[in-house]
């Protein structure tokens, strides 16, 4: 809701990333759960990014406990996303998921997630601090190390690189079929492939969407979805 009405809405940052990484036209698909016709939908879409979000998805949907009271949840996203990510792969439609998107897909495949990771004994806190500017939120936060033979390793060209931080979810068991791409210094997953995707098909926990341009990785990621997304025409 934007004051009393409700609205459909993105990012700038995540559609600028869009336009100007990949070389792509950007569109908001609407979040209206089963009335949304998915396969037509389908055959009118090159690609599927799924953005991050201050909301979280609810708990059921992958057997997790009961949300905190104060948690924000988009139960119609929800209704849109999770049917539509396998959908879209069996389609062989480039897919790229980013920050809650990671986590869609993580779930939509059959994975579920640590509400809150801070509070698990071993991991640290990946959250960012929102008392600080954005350009401190999203600056580097820690290293990941991108897995051999992964795409990530390909566009990086190294074998660490450092990444930002702004989420308090993550994978607590990573779905069937996927391979991992990227891990955090505690052990946590950052990155995943789908394994038998006919496209890219690719998920991140950090945001490659800040200024994509500035940055050889988020440009290359970027410019790679682009791509995939053009080669199905």
């Amino acid at each position: 809701m934007i004051g009393l009405h409700a609205y459909h809405v993105a990012g700038e940052k995540y559609l600028a990333a869009v336009l100007q990484g990949a070389d792509a036209l950007p569109f908001i698909i609407p979040a209206f759960g089963a009335e949304l016709p998915l396969g037509e939908l389908l055959e009118r879409i090159d690609g599927l990014l799924l953005p991050g979000s201050p909301s979280n998805i609810e708990p059921h949907h992958y057997r997790g406990e009961p949300s905190l009271a104060g948690t924000l949840h988009d139960p119609p996203r929800d209704a849109t996303t999770l049917p539509l990510i396998p959908k879209a792969i069996e389609a062989g439609l480039p897919v790229l998921g980013i920050c809650r998107g990671f986590q869609e897909m993580n779930v939509a495949l059959g994975g579920s997630l640590w509400q809150r990771l801070h509070e698990v004994p071993g991991f640290s806190d990946h959250r960012d601090d929102e008392r600080l500017s954005l350009e401190q939120q999203y600056g580097p936060a820690h290293e990941v190390v991108l897995a051999p033979g992964g795409l990530l390793r390909r566009l990086a060209g190294t074998e660490r690189v450092r990444v930002n931080s702004l989420h308090s979810q993550g994978v607590r068991a990573l779905a069937p079929g996927v391979s991992v791409e990227a891990t955090a210094p505690d052990g946590v997953v950052e990155a995943f492939r789908v394994d038998n995707a006919r496209s890219f098909a690719l998920a991140l926990q950090w945001h490659p969407e800040w200024r994509v341009m500035e940055n050889p990785l988020s440009r290359a990621l970027f410019a790679e979805f682009g791509a995939a997304c053009r080669a199905g025409h």
